[in-house]
């Protein structure tokens, strides 16, 4: 899937929004680390990638944080907010259906109208 970087870029927003719904909670490094070991480091998501998404979903109400104090480090953890919620599973949804369209495509017996 690397070589696939611009279908993960286009649905990295609903990827990381159901790892965090499936988690509860997750700081940004653990997410980056979620993706790598789930998909057999077939989804490398970067740091620059990841926290400018973050601090965007935050600021739409979507995620919020919750600032912990581990060792001498603080840390970050993200949870959806209500509006969060509901906007992970329209975009799951949206995406269930976007492939199921592409797998009709994929059928080996497609044939133009």
């Amino acid at each position: 899937m690397k070589s696939n970087k611009k279908l993960i870029q286009g649905n990295l927003e609903s990827l990381v929004l159901k790892m965090i719904q499936d988690n509860g909670e997750m700081y940004a490094y653990e997410i980056i680390q979620t993706a790598q070991k789930i998909t057999r480091d077939k989804i490398n998501i970067t740091e620059g990638a990841l926290y400018p998404l973050l601090h965007k979903l935050e600021e739409k109400n979507i995620l919020k944080i919750e600032i912990r104090s581990i060792g001498n480090r603080k840390r970050k953890y993200y949870k959806l907010t209500e509006t969060g919620k509901k906007e992970t599973q329209k975009q799951l949804h949206a995406l269930r259906e976007f492939i199921e369209t592409m797998q009709i495509f994929l059928k080996p017996k497609y044939k133009p109208i």
